[in-house]
């Protein structure tokens, strides 16, 4: 009699289980870190959306600078079907070639920002879908995870799981100072917008099951700072294990010149410096002004190298300190977002000569400035591989130091209409994102073409590691012996990568 009570104790425990992997996933009633929420369905009815989802506590008042803390619990179920409030940064006002549709909504704007969206196609719980983790761009200084171009709902009819995540920015997510690393048990500051990536992710793996997501199958990705962010994630150890493929689109920090990474020590000293001129006497003082009022502090505030939630990311990779995971990297004709101070071609032979020493030459053959017009063109070269040297050598160090492989691609499509800045910075991700529905362009037919075949690329990989599949263009490994990239454009087709003399003088110099 015992053994036919235990033996059917174990058919309803397995019939429990059963029904618990097989549970269907409704929009009203998700179990997630700190309660259950609710959200909505697509027009179609096709996708479940839930936006607003707090990862972290607030990280106001005494939380000010501190490392993400955990969700508050809430009452009852969570409305999350609103765009939650994005992080504190200035008001949204287009420049350069980034209309709305690249910026934050107007409202709300918030230090309560640390919230994730989710889009899923799921219907069980049981389908454990490949889940992509966005991460924004913006310089570190703007942005969030519902900008109109990261809308993740076409991406997600794909047979993924989206999850778009915002994380402190400017002075509140990077400000590193002595008293701050006092603060600390491991005698660090500065990389708390870093921390709050990490805490997303950490969300994701526990929480995206609920979604029908793959907890073991999550690619993170982004553009610009968010591509700088993706490769202090791959060499973090406080990141390990938290995600399977990275992509990095336009960005990357494996030089020393890489723009927005700085050294820990030089950037505390400059933010002590700061505070005094400011007359502001502690940090605890500046705990006490408003979020408006650190706005106006006008300094740069962005990612460290702090040796612990961001080692030395050039030095990790050579020495297998990293996240060996395949890489799908690349970066865009036109990314020459800025050019730096006015030069004469006098001034820049003079400046090659200090820098290039005995190679100044063979650098102004690379890199000719002999008028004006040349040192035009020159010097938008330049402000181009300041993105793309990133990336191209990123590939080839994943290539030599790793064993997954790394796909390479540049992109080439000029947007239809104005302003017409080429392929411009930013340019590429509505198509990989399959939003060019929400970007007020005269597209074209072959447009809506390179959006179905980037968008299918990309989720390729995020399936599989690997983003070729049927009906696209070979898009070779990247090969150090024999470099090639896939270019999207006009047309798609792989060719050998561009500007590979100069990329390669380049990298004679990150040694």
């Amino acid at each position: 009699m015992r053994k036919l009570l235990l033996f059917s104790l174990l058919i309803v425990l397995v019939s429990c289980q059963k029904e618990l992997h097989e549970e269907k996933i409704s929009i009203n009633d998700v179990q997630v870190t700190g309660g259950l929420i609710s959200g909505k369905y697509s027009e179609d009815q096709s996708i479940k959306i839930f936006k607003g989802i707090p990862f972290a506590a607030p990280p106001v008042g005494q939380l000010r600078w501190k490392a993400p803390q955990a969700v508050i619990p809430w009452e009852g179920v969570l409305e999350t079907k609103e765009n939650p409030p994005s992080f504190m940064q200035s008001p949204p006002v287009p420049f350069f070639a980034w209309s709305e549709e690249f910026l934050i909504p107007k409202d709300p704007i918030s230090e309560d920002g640390l919230y994730l969206n989710v889009w899923t196609p799921a219907e069980k719980v049981s389908e454990s879908l490949p889940v992509m983790v966005w991460i924004h761009g913006g310089g570190f200084s703007g942005g969030s995870g519902t900008v109109p171009l990261y809308d993740g709902e076409h991406l997600s009819k794909k047979g993924i799981v989206v999850v778009t995540i915002n994380y402190r920015l400017g002075i509140f997510g990077f400000l590193a100072h002595p008293e701050l690393d006092k603060e600390n048990s491991q005698g660090i500051s500065g990389n708390y917008g870093i921390l709050d990536q990490i805490a997303a992710l950490d969300w994701v793996k526990n929480n995206i099951q609920a979604f029908g997501g793959d907890p073991s199958n999550v690619t993170i990705a982004g553009q610009s700072a968010g591509a700088f962010s993706v490769n202090a994630l791959v060499v973090s150890p406080k990141a390990k294990g938290l995600f399977q493929k990275a992509i990095a689109q336009s960005g990357g920090m494996v030089s020393q010149g890489s723009g927005l990474v700085q050294s820990a020590d030089a950037v505390k000293m400059q933010n002590k410096k700061l505070l005094k001129d400011l007359g502001v006497n502690s940090i605890d003082e500046l705990r006490q002004l408003s979020a408006d009022s650190l706005l106006k502090i006008r300094s740069r505030f962005s990612p460290v190298i702090d040796g612990q939630v961001i080692p030395p990311v050039k030095e990790s990779i050579e020495n297998g300190n990293f996240a060996d995971v395949p890489l799908l990297t690349g970066w865009n004709a036109d990314d020459n977002v800025g050019m730096g101070p006015e030069l004469s071609p006098e001034d820049f032979q003079k400046n090659a000569a200090k820098q290039y020493g005995e190679r100044a030459s063979e650098y102004l053959d690379l890199f000719p400035a002999k008028n004006d017009e040349q040192l035009q063109e020159t010097r938008a070269l330049l402000a181009e591989l300041v993105f793309g040297f990133q990336n191209y050598a990123w590939a080839k160090m994943q290539t030599e130091y790793g064993r997954n492989p790394a796909f390479l691609y540049y992109f080439t499509r000029i947007p239809p209409g104005e302003p017409n800045y080429g392929a411009f910075h930013s340019a590429e991700f509505s198509y990989a994102f399959h939003t060019l529905q929400n970007w007020n362009r005269p597209f074209e037919e072959v447009d809506f073409r390179l959006e179905d075949m980037m968008s299918t690329y990309w989720v390729n990989f995020i399936k599989t590691g690997n983003p070729n599949g049927e009906g696209l263009p070979e898009w070779p490994k990247f090969d150090p012996e024999n470099p090639k990239v896939i270019e999207l454009g006009q047309d798609v087709k792989s060719v050998t990568v561009p500007y590979f003399r100069q990329l390669n003088f380049l990298e004679s110099f990150n040694q």
